[in-house]
């Protein structure tokens, strides 16, 4: 009798955590390469399950593929490792449990970071390693990315005849990370030709059943749930669970009044879990109808357009030429300079003034509280700078609502130079998402919605600009970038410094068919070093030989040669203007001054290029 015979008339009990128990045991490496090197540890682990009442386990091969072996340099031992893990499996078996072979997801919360084509050449080769083993079937687990779980699934459904039980894991109750319904994906993965379809991972019994109320019997499957101990806790650097064994023996009966027929663990879980799902289930025999009351989820997203103070940056460049100016948060905490320059920028009449998020990886104050205190105390538009370095994906969505909800809608989304060109070289960079799914997800907030698909109640309203990096050798590559970001949601862009004329016609010929319209960064030289320094040290800027000729020639006349820097930037700043509207300056070293002057030769140079039609239409 095959497992599908067997789950035709009851409900059978799965294994638990393999990893959990490796870990537990003080092995912190690759937990599947102790298929080779531990065969004992291994078969040990599973007989443990099956003598605790699993009728199905599975192979010790969840990251056993070519992407992630290739961490730890075993890229080349996927058959010798997958083979292993089954002969092992078998072993432990004899005739008293099934035999899953198990492939993992690779995609997480960045599913762009991995492409299908190389998860297709990954899962094929661990694939065929299981079947030449002689699988009974195959668990496909832990997919966040259901694009991914359906085109392996779609493989192995071609490859075997073999049955096939196919899981999602969710970000919250009932929704996977795309926000689609957990109910729907597990019809789409039936359709499929998944033989068991089911949730997995991330959470314990408690929000999985909740999930599971939502969840139809489906017409041909059977329903499967592998819920986590626990959410896990981190104590003196290790992670742990410390959900209760006799918890799960107690919400055996719920999983199966859900209509689950295979009932298992996942992360945190043991042997002790799985004897207490058993224990909890004296009744093995299968709910064949379940009444489900399907609520779509109805987002109370207030129907009003959401607040802004200012006209976005994005309307005003297309109608004028537009100024805004970068304004370092200062490294130390006496703050009088800075304001001192942002208060003469208002009176100047600029249109936002910048804060950068630690640029360099330098620590700062923070832009946030800058921000909040320019616009609330000078009447100005804070443009605040997002990195994705410094926080992961609950701090940034935490970020967002806090700029939402202190009434800064205007960002700029960057990837962040990594922390170890800063101040702190062994600190970590975070870099959950990438600056293209940072834009997606500020977007997603504006619909009302979490990074996660959670209801929040009402809309952000944040303009969002990408960052542009026209300093590069092919200007066309780096343009094919700006469309991708416009693809993800980018309003409007803002580059690099330039400096040279030749640079911004380049820019000119290569972005004029862009919607979205860019502010050229402009920055004033203040000194040979200086540009030196941001010529050869500083990712994303090059300076012309002929300008940096010009500073060297004022090496030993540091007041002159800051002068210099100010009249190169005034000619790029004439070139600049026939060419774009959104000018945005740089400010060297909190030397206010020397922008200050340039935003003022900028708005007068715009009157004389357009005579009196130049009207001031900034809003305060």
């Amino acid at each position: 009798m095959n497992l599908l015979d067997k789950l035709k008339n009851e409900i059978l009990i799965a294994d638990g955590a393999m990893g959990t128990l490796l870990y537990s045991y003080g092995t912190d490496c690759c937990f599947e390469e102790l298929n080779l090197s531990e065969p004992e540890q291994i078969q040990s682990i599973h007989r443990a399950y099956i003598d605790a009442g699993a009728d199905v386990i599975q192979t010790n091969t969840y990251a056993a593929n070519y992407l992630k072996l290739q961490r730890y340099g075993l890229e080349d031992s996927v058959k010798e490792i997958n083979s292993a893990a089954v002969r092992h499996a078998k072993a432990a078996a004899q005739t008293n449990a099934f035999v899953l072979g198990t492939l993992g997801g690779n995609r997480g919360v960045k599913p762009d970071s991995i492409t299908i084509e190389e998860i297709k050449r990954s899962f094929r080769e661990q694939l065929y390693c299981l079947l030449l083993e002689g699988v009974d079937g195959l668990l496909l687990e832990t997919f966040y990315d259901l694009d991914e779980l359906e085109t392996v699934l779609t493989i192995a459904r071609k490859e075997t005849k073999l049955p096939i039980i196919a899981q999602v894991s969710m970000q919250e109750p009932g929704v996977l990370q795309n926000r689609t319904p957990a109910n729907d994906a597990l019809k789409r993965l039936e359709e499929l030709g998944a033989d068991v379809v089911g949730l997995n991972c991330r959470l314990g019994p408690h929000h999985m059943l909740l999930a599971l109320e939502q969840i139809e019997l489906p017409k041909r499957a059977y329903l499967s749930a592998y819920p986590n101990a626990s959410l896990p806790a981190y104590t003196d650097g290790k992670f742990h669970y410390e959900g209760d064994a006799d918890y799960f023996r107690k919400s055996a009966q719920s999983f199966r009044n859900q209509g689950v027929r295979l009932l298992g663990g996942c992360c945190g879980t043991t042997p002790e879990h799985i004897r207490a799902f058993a224990a909890g289930l004296k009744d093995r025999t299968p709910v064949v109808e379940k009444v489900v009351k399907l609520e779509r989820k109805q987002i109370s997203i207030e129907e009003h357009a959401p607040k802004r103070d200012y006209e976005p940056l994005q309307d005003i460049v297309k109608k004028r030429p537009s100024v805004i100016v970068e304004l370092d948060p200062p490294r130390k905490l006496n703050t009088d300079k800075f304001f001192e320059g942002a208060r003469a920028f208002k009176e100047a009449g600029i249109d936002a003034l910048t804060l950068a998020d630690n640029s360099l990886a330098t620590v700062r104050i923070s832009n946030e509280s800058l921000g909040y205190l320019v616009k609330q105390e000078l009447g100005m538009r804070p443009l605040i700078h997002i990195a994705c370095r410094d926080r992961n994906i609950i701090g940034l969505q935490s970020h967002l609502m806090g700029l939402h909800t202190l009434g800064m809608n205007d960002v700029l989304a960057i990837t962040g130079d990594p922390a170890r060109v800063g101040d702190f070289p062994g600190a970590s960079s975070v870099y959950d998402v990438s600056s293209f799914e940072l834009i997606q997800m500020i977007k997603q907030l504006n619909e009302g919605l979490s990074f996660s698909g959670k209801d929040l109640g009402e809309k952000t309203a944040f303009s969002v600009a990408a960052a542009f990096n026209p300093n590069v050798r092919s200007v066309e590559k780096a343009v094919k970038r700006l469309e991708k970001k416009i693809s993800y949601g980018a309003d409007y862009f803002i580059s690099q410094p330039v400096f040279s004329e030749e640079k911004l016609l380049e820019v000119y010929e290569a972005t004029k068919h862009l919607a979205a319209p860019i502010y050229i960064g402009l920055m004033p030289l203040t000194s040979s070093k200086n540009a030196e320094f941001l010529h050869n040290e500083v990712p994303g800027i090059k300076i012309a030989d002929s300008i940096r000729e010009r500073m060297f020639a004022l090496n030993d006349n540091p007041l002159q040669a800051a002068r210099e820097g100010v009249e190169i930037t005034k000619q790029l700043i004439d070139t600049a203007l026939d060419l774009f509207n959104g000018i945005y300056l740089i400010t060297p070293f909190l030397r206010y001054e020397l922008t200050l002057e340039l935003a003022l030769y900028t708005k007068e140079r715009a009157r004389e290029q357009r005579g009196n039609s130049y009207v001031e239409t900034t809003i305060y």
